[in-house]
């Protein structure tokens, strides 16, 4: 009995991905910063540029786990989906700028992320 809970407890831990450190980006006050209202977020962004390839390969669970629920998400065609997150002031925000920089993921039909992108651009 000790020999199955021992490997039950060596199964679960060994297959826990840690998530990765994004130096410069404080993911704490980035989740908080929904929509970048606070300007938190911006602050950021030249760290999140620079380390936005940490991102590439995580799944969709791993992202949200980082950086929270995403301001906006779409579907698009061969099941690939897209998380935006707003970077600058987005559109429900008082203080809104005309041309939101955004950080884009993009997932592939798998769930992992295949694309990430950081400015003022739509997908």
């Amino acid at each position: 009995m000790f020999r199955l809970s021992a490997f039950a407890f060596l199964l679960c831990v060994g297959c826990t991905k840690t998530l990765p450190t994004l130096d410069g980006v404080d993911t704490e006050r980035w989740r908080a910063d929904k929509n970048a209202c606070l300007g938190d977020r911006q602050d950021m962004e030249d760290a999140l540029t620079r380390e936005k390839d940490k991102l590439k390969g995580l799944s969709e669970m791993d992202v949200v786990d980082l950086l929270g629920r995403p301001d906006k998400n779409e579907l698009y065609k061969r099941n690939q989906k897209f998380f935006c997150y707003y970077v600058s002031p987005g559109p429900d925000c008082d203080n809104a700028v005309e041309l939101p920089s955004q950080l884009i993921i993009r997932f592939n039909a798998m769930g992992y992320a295949q694309l990430v992108s950081v400015g003022s651009t739509e997908p």
